[in-house]
């Protein structure tokens, strides 16, 4: 079987780096849990630097020296945990997250009536709402559980899905193999790169930054897309992060995975409004969408729609179940990734868990920006319009493959001069903050970003001027 890097490697299609170009220090365990979930995630950082490496050849001649440590690769599978604002003090303390625990404690594997394990998921109002309306209970574990514990797995799979609600029967992953879903998955690569129209090759433009000049478009939310544009942004790219005002959005995720970005509103279902996405999208390099299987083309905004409206652009999908097979217009976060794929069914010796990092999510964003920088590169020489695809059920399947550790220790964590070291402060609209900055480490353009976490909304809907970018990352 192939490591974690030598199939993140296959990707490129260019073979294996020198053999002293990347350092991939350290080893799992880092957390408490058997999966090798830091080693993963070092793999996958590891092949981003090495797709940087290879623009910055194109753009120089010159390549970089690589370097990711396991344990910080394995924080950054939870920074959101790890952030920090003044207390009235003005002592720095991690942010409560009562909210997101409160999800969590109902967000878990319940026993049903036929002796199988079901996990509902309770992440947004609209999604709980029809969640709670399918089981008729009360957002509490016994009343979960006590309603969960009515039905056979599969049947309220079933509900679940008619509902339009989100929530999986937990599987071992070899019934998950044998699922024609998976079968299904198995048979892609962990990321899909698909020439969608053909277009001149695009030279990158000037700039002292791997992605000086590219222009990005994220559409996406909580959690994986928004991971995959802010890692664009820490190379260089300009980010836009588009949403409509009212949607529902986790405040702590927005935090944490908006740094480098600027942000407007736009209703996609507003005429005007998405007349001005497709004027951006003019002059953008990347869109990346999180929407589920034939949203985005309904809106006109498909990858061989945007396409003709900008030759040459790399469009990026990011889904729970991928864009095909019987489970591809299903609902699914973190937890239905790990659910379905046998992860979460090997979690503890007597009875399911869930992973203690959202190492699928993070996984898929750290792959779906892989696949942007990939597809950039093959722009830049051979010209071309790209849909990159992910998903986070592809990335449980990738982490389950890599095979298993021991650990000993309960709650195991990185140590507080750890983190320490790993935390930048910055001061974004909502005061000032510290947070794990980026953990990958490159010769000669340290990945950083040059904004703070933006107000949601907070900038007009168009691209700044190019003095303008230069000025903040100044």
């Amino acid at each position: 079987m192939a490591t974690a890097f030598e199939e993140v490697m296959d990707i490129r299609n260019k073979g294996m780096p020198a053999t002293d170009e990347v350092q991939i220090a350290g080893a799992d365990p880092v957390f408490s849990t058997k999966f090798k979930i830091g080693e993963t995630c070092a793999a996958v950082l590891a092949g981003i630097g090495t797709a940087v490496s290879d623009i910055w050849e194109i753009r120089t001649s010159r390549r970089q020296n690589i370097a990711i440590d396991v344990r910080h690769a394995a924080a950054a599978l939870r920074s959101t945990g790890y952030m920090q604002q003044p207390n009235s003090n003005g002592a720095f303390e991690t942010i409560p997250l009562d909210e997101h625990n409160d999800m969590r404690r109902i967000t878990q594997p319940w026993p049903t009536k036929d002796g199988r394990w079901f996990l509902p998921h309770f992440g947004l109002p609209n999604l709980r709402a029809r969640v709670l309306n399918v089981l008729g209970c009360d957002p509490n574990p016994e009343s979960v559980a006590a309603a969960v514990a009515n039905w056979n797995a599969i049947d309220l799979e079933a509900a679940i899905d008619e509902a339009r609600a989100c929530g999986a029967m937990v599987r071992t992953n070899a019934e998950w193999m044998a699922h024609p879903h998976g079968q299904t998955l198995a048979a892609k690569p962990i990321v899909e790169i698909i020439k969608v129209a053909d277009s001149q090759p695009e030279p990158f433009a000037a700039g002292d930054r791997p992605l000086s000049g590219i222009k990005a478009l994220d559409l996406t939310r909580i959690l994986a897309g928004p991971i995959a544009a802010r890692t664009l942004a820490e190379h260089g790219a300009e980010v836009l992060m588009i949403t409509t005002e009212g949607l529902p959005q986790i405040p702590h995720h927005v935090m944490d995975t908006s740094h480098g970005k600027r942000s407007c509103f736009l209703d996609l279902k507003n005429d005007a409004d998405a007349t001005t996405l497709k004027a951006l999208v003019a002059e953008a390099d990347v869109f990346s969408q999180g929407y589920r299987p034939g949203i985005m083309q309904k809106l006109g905004f498909g990858p061989e729609q945007l396409a003709e409206l900008r030759p040459g652009i790399v469009c990026v999908s990011i889904s729970c179940f991928g864009a095909d097979g019987p489970f591809s217009h299903r609902a699914g976060w973190e937890q239905v990734a790990q659910t379905v794929t046998g992860i979460c069914n090997e979690g503890l010796p007597d009875r399911p868990a869930l992973l203690p990092a959202a190492a699928c999510d993070y996984t898929t964003g750290y792959l779906a920006a892989y696949g942007v920088l990939l597809a950039l590169a093959r722009r830049a020489t051979e010209g071309g319009s790209y849909h990159v695809r992910v998903s986070l059920c592809q990335s449980g399947m990738f982490i389950y493959r890599q095979g298993n550790v021991t650990y000993d220790v309960p709650d195991m964590d990185l140590t507080d001069a750890e983190l320490g070291e790993l935390r930048i402060e910055t001061t974004p609209a909502s005061g000032p903050l510290r947070h794990l900055g980026p953990v990958l480490q490159l010769s000669e353009t340290p990945p950083r970003w040059i904004r703070p976490t933006p107000a949601l909304g907070g900038d007009t809907p168009e691209w700044p001027a190019a003095d303008s970018t230069a000025a903040a990352a100044e």
